[in-house]
C-alpha cells in the first residue's frame, strides 16, 4: 500500500481521468467516491434550477449518500482529493465523504477540473467537514493533462 490515496468524485468522467493519471505519476493507491445514485445528464443540467445537482448545491447542508464507506484512509499521510468545480465549490458529496471517516492528522491536498473556474470558495466549503485534517488547496486541471506534467506537480509539493 501507498502512503499515498488518490480519492476522487467524478460525475461526467473528467475528474476520473485526472485522477488515474495522478495516481499513476504518484505511484498512489486510488479510490472512487460514488454516489448511491448516480448522476445522470438530466441531474447535471445547470440550466435547470429543479435539476439534482442545482437543488443540492443551492443547499450547503445537502449531503449525497455515497455508495459505500470502505475507503482505507487509516494507512495514507497524505490524500489527493478530486473532484469537479460546480458553482465555485466542491460538490456536496466532497463533504459527505470528508464527513464519513476520521482524517485526523491527514493531509488533504484538493485537485479539481473545471471548464474555466478556479476553486473559488472549496476550500473553505470543505474544511469544517474535515476539522482535524490539514486541507491545502492544489490546483485545477484540464481534462488534457500529462501524467508528466502531474507528476512534476505533486513532486513540488514535497508530500
Amino acid at each position: 500500500m501507498s502512503n499515498i490515496l488518490v480519492a476522487y468524485f467524478s460525475a461526467s468522467g473528467v475528474t476520473a481521468g485526472v485522477a488515474k493519471k495522478l495516481a499513476e505519476a504518484t505511484g498512489a493507491d486510488i479510490y472512487e467516491i460514488k454516489p448511491t445514485v448516480p448522476y445522470t445528464s438530466a441531474d447535471l443540467n445547470w440550466s435547470n434550477s429543479a435539476s439534482r445537482s442545482s437543488v443540492e448545491m443551492k443547499d450547503k447542508s445537502s449531503r449525497p449518500a455515497i455508495a459505500d464507506k470502505n475507503a482505507d484512509i487509516s494507512g495514507h499521510d497524505v490524500i489527493f482529493l478530486g473532484f469537479p468545480i460546480w458553482w465555485y465549490v466542491a460538490p456536496t458529496i466532497i463533504n459527505t465523504f470528508l464527513e464519513a471517516y476520521d482524517f485526523s492528522g491527514k493531509k488533504v491536498i484538493l485537485f479539481a477540473t473545471s471548464g474555466g473556474s478556479g476553486f473559488g470558495g472549496a476550500v473553505d466549503g470543505l474544511k469544517a467537514s474535515a476539522p482535524k485534517a490539514d486541507i491545502r488547496e492544489g490546483k485545477v486541471f484540464r481534462p488534457g493533462v500529462s501524467v508528466n506534467d502531474l507528476k512534476k506537480w505533486a513532486e513540488g509539493l514535497k508530500v
